[in-house]
Parts: structure tokens; sequence; C-alpha cells
């Protein structure tokens, strides 16, 4: 699974946003048609992926020891908050509540392509932090070389 690219859609009163045919086209052979989001630990976004992914990380947090800090932090701070958010007849989903909220969703969404995964953003917001990671990138842009492009260093 690859999502690639940034897309802009209108979120409606409902809070029903369309979800780029590109990403559905990628979710299509999962065994759920949708989503699931849930709102992340790291930006102030929501993080999406399909089925299969979510239930791979179910399966490394359940390798942890279950009374361990690290199983209670990862099962809540993902499974907990993780919607299945089915699409409807126009590749739609109904974001919650909580997951509006938790990106400061208005009245559009930028989906930010990101590989395995891709992110809900408020366009603003997503804006900031872009042009932050584009600088960050610029200046680490060497520890992307591969060890053929370099001469075998690192």
């Amino acid at each position: 699974m690859l999502f690639l690219s940034t897309y802009i859609n209108k979120i409606d009163k409902k809070g029903r946003v369309s979800v780029p045919s590109s990403f559905r086209t990628q979710l299509a052979e999962q065994s759920f048609n949708g989503i699931v989001a849930y709102p992340s630990f790291i930006n102030p976004c929501v993080e999406s992926c399909g089925i299969d992914r979510i239930q791979k990380l179910s399966e490394r947090i359940e390798t942890l020891d279950p009374f361990s800090e690290e199983h209670d932090v990862f099962s809540t701070s993902i499974l907990s908050g993780a919607r299945e958010l089915a699409f409807d007849g126009e590749g739609r989903v109904m974001l919650t509540e909580e997951l509006i909220a938790s990106a400061q969703l208005r009245e559009t969404a930028v989906f930010v392509g990101k590989g395995n995964t891709f992110e809900i953003w408020e366009p603003e917001s997503f804006k900031v932090h872009a042009e932050r990671a584009r600088q960050i990138a610029r200046e680490k842009r060497l520890s992307l070389r591969s060890e053929s492009n370099s001469g075998g260093q690192k």
C-alpha cells in the first residue's frame, strides 16, 4: 500500500469528507471498505490507514509485555482512539466529532500521503508543518543517501 500526494477536500456540515480516489484504490483489496482513523499523538492531525495496517500495529503491540507501560501507552494512544470509518456510495467517510476536534478541522481537510499511512490536516496547520518539515529535510538530506550512492559510507 502506498499513499502519495496531497489533496484538499471539503468537509460538509455532517462531517463527511471525500477520501481521494487514489487512496480508495489503495484500500480496495482490504477486508474493510473504509479507513481506520485516530488522533495523531505526534502531530495535530488525524492519522489514517487501512484495516490491515492497524491489525499489524495491534499484533506488534501484543508482542510487548501485556503489563508493561509500553503496551499500555501504545494500545491507549492508537487502538482506543481508532475509529473504523466506512465509505459511503460516494467515497466519503463521516469524521467523528473527536477526530474533527483533534485536528481542528473546519470546512476543508488536507489529505497527506505518507507511504503506508496518510494524515488528515487542517490546511493552515499543514502548511506550517510542511514548511518546517522541508526545512528539516534540507538540513538532513544527506542522511537519505543510499550506501551505493555514498561509496559505502553512511
